[in-house]
């Protein structure tokens, strides 16, 4: 006879079923931890924020952000454009992404305010909570611990990962940290230029952020940069600053091919950057111009220029208020220059094979005395057909300028071979120095106060800009500027156009009174050679200085000294 069929009561059944449906549930999660369907934080991006714009900039962060959460010991520091989705990836989404592989990693946030910070574990944690599999909504495979619910601080549930979030001077209790994030900190451009503030965030990751780090864990640091003293540049300068991989993403790649640099993203130069917030070109440029040179090439280029400067200090220029010229009597939209003893041109050229990539810096100098002035420049990216029109464009508005130097580099061979014939006074250049030795030949005479640029009210060209670049030299990434300013400086005030040698006159003429003696004249002034009062007749005459332009700085130069002397 068969065994008689016992069945089992409804609810025995149910509760296997259940069973059995936890279980599978279990394992799938297992599964998912095991083999995560998100390769890298954008493909998770995508799947809890569907209205996510994915741009290449973020594809590169994606790849660095895998990186540095697979590398023992990583050290990753990105700096972007603001607004421009660097801390909704690389601080939310990519701390979501890490605890969806390895739920057992115990996060820091660390902003510049303690709110900010919460923020972004709020948002981490509301992801969890929203997306875990109820109502066929993703499953992300985390749930919460019911005790560690709080913003600040919360845990995984069955795990010992989670977050903690704190504000820059707050203390990180507790147990090692398995990774550090620190987005952001500094507010503003206040805080950035406060010596004490940057001073107080280095203490910070140093007693604090760095120790709470456990064995090979990885540091990120996200910031926008404000200051060249701020924490990345810290980082960097310091003596295991070859940790730091560092992502800087310029709005505007400014990159110069010739010099063998690259853009992060594979840009040509002058290329703006794809927004993930839909920014065109032309907003870029008027995002460029509001901001202003210097504040657009920290926040958006990433290289804060120094306060100070390196070679050239800021506040060595001297500024003038009127200006030097007035409109031309015979030729329409031509400057003619008052009372001044040498008007000059000096001009930097772009490398010819290299699509436009450098700058073309052509100057306008006048010199009044031992003072030069900055009247004029042109500052582009520039063909060579282009170069050749601004080039016949400055001559024609500053006729005065007899000479006009070309480093004979780059186009500049180019440039004379075709002009030579048409433009007289165009005058070949060979630098025999590096950029910046001539830089620093020509640095006594900016810092001295003899070098003036033109009040902002009476510019005829971007003075901030020029300043900014002069300050940053020899870190920036371009010193066109600096090149036609040494060049012009040098030739001006130290080779025998006249200034050094009335310098030199003078100071020969002071020594020889006190001595009793006068020199008979002043160098380059031979018609004028008439002893002045009480010279003894038996002086030998003071030898002039090598002066080869002495010739044709005569006429103005003793205009000169019948004023000063």
């Amino acid at each position: 006879m068969p065994a008689p069929i016992i069945l089992a009561p409804p609810e025995k059944v149910r509760q296997l079923a259940e069973m059995r449906r936890r279980r599978r549930e279990l394992a799938e999660q297992k599964r998912r931890r095991a083999a995560p369907q998100w390769l890298t934080p954008g493909d998770l991006a995508r799947a809890v924020e569907p209205a996510t714009v994915q741009t290449p900039a973020l594809d590169l962060i994606d790849d660095a952000l895998v990186w540095a959460y697979t590398t023992p010991g990583a050290r990753l520091l990105i700096s972007m454009p603001p607004q421009e989705g660097k801390s909704q990836r690389a601080t939310k989404t990519a701390t979501l992404w890490a605890l969806t592989r390895n739920p057992e990693l115990r996060v820091g946030i660390a902003s510049y305010a303690q709110g900010l910070a919460e923020g972004f574990g709020r948002e981490i944690r509301n992801w969890i909570t929203t997306y875990d599999g109820t109502e066929g909504t993703l499953d992300l495979g985390l749930r919460l611990a019911p005790d560690y619910g709080s913003a600040r601080r919360w845990q995984l549930d069955g795990h010992r990962g989670g977050v903690v979030c704190v504000g820059i001077g707050s203390g990180l209790t507790g147990r090692p940290l398995d990774c550090l994030v620190i987005d952001d900190p500094f507010a503003d451009a206040e805080q950035a230029g406060s010596k004490y503030y940057r001073d107080r965030v280095w203490e910070w990751w140093q007693s604090v952020g760095a120790p709470r780090l456990a064995p090979d864990a990885p540091a990120i640091v996200i910031l926008t940069r404000w200051h060249e003293d701020d924490i990345a540049g810290r980082l960097t300068s310091a003596e295991d600053g070859h940790r730091w991989r560092v992502i800087n993403i310029p709005a505007l790649a400014d990159h110069d091919p010739a010099k063998g640099e690259t853009d992060p993203l594979g840009r040509e130069p002058g290329q703006w950057l794809e927004s993930a917030r839909g920014r065109t070109p032309e907003q870029w440029e008027q995002i460029r111009i509001q901001s202003g040179t210097r504040v657009f090439t920290a926040l958006y280029q990433g290289r804060p220029s120094p306060d100070t400067g390196n070679v050239w200090l800021r506040h060595w220029w001297r500024r003038y208020e009127t200006p030097l010229w007035s409109q031309h009597p015979k030729l329409p939209g031509a400057y003619r220059v008052n009372g001044c003893d040498e008007v000059l041109m000096s001009w930097d050229m772009a490398f010819a094979d290299t699509k436009g990539s450098d700058f073309v810096a052509g100057q306008v100098w006048a010199r009044r005395g031992a003072d030069v002035f900055l009247l004029d420049q042109v500052h582009k990216r520039l063909s060579f057909t282009d170069t050749i029109t601004a080039f016949l464009a400055l001559c024609a508005r500053w006729p005065q300028a007899s000479r006009k130097l070309v480093e004979n580099k780059a186009n500049g061979p180019a440039v004379i071979s075709t002009l030579k014939s048409k433009i007289p006074g165009i005058v070949p250049i060979t630098p025999t120095e590096s950029k910046y030795a001539r830089a620093t030949a020509v640095a006594p005479f900016v810092e001295a106060g003899n070098a003036f640029l033109p009040a902002a009210e009476i510019a005829l060209f971007d003075t901030e800009a020029y300043v900014a670049e002069t300050a940053a030299f020899p870190n920036d990434a371009h010193d066109d500027q600096v090149d036609a300013t040494s060049q012009a400086l040098r030739e001006l005030l130290l080779d025998g156009t006249g200034a050094m040698a009335w310098i030199e006159w003078a100071r020969q003429r002071a020594a020889q009174t006190v001595a009793g003696q006068t020199p008979e004249h002043p160098p380059g002034d031979g018609d004028a050679a008439q002893q002045e009062p009480g010279t003894k007749p038996d002086t030998p005459p003071l030898p002039a200085p090598a002066d080869p332009a002495a010739a044709r700085q005569q006429a103005r130069n003793e205009a000169f000294r019948q004023t000063r002397w």
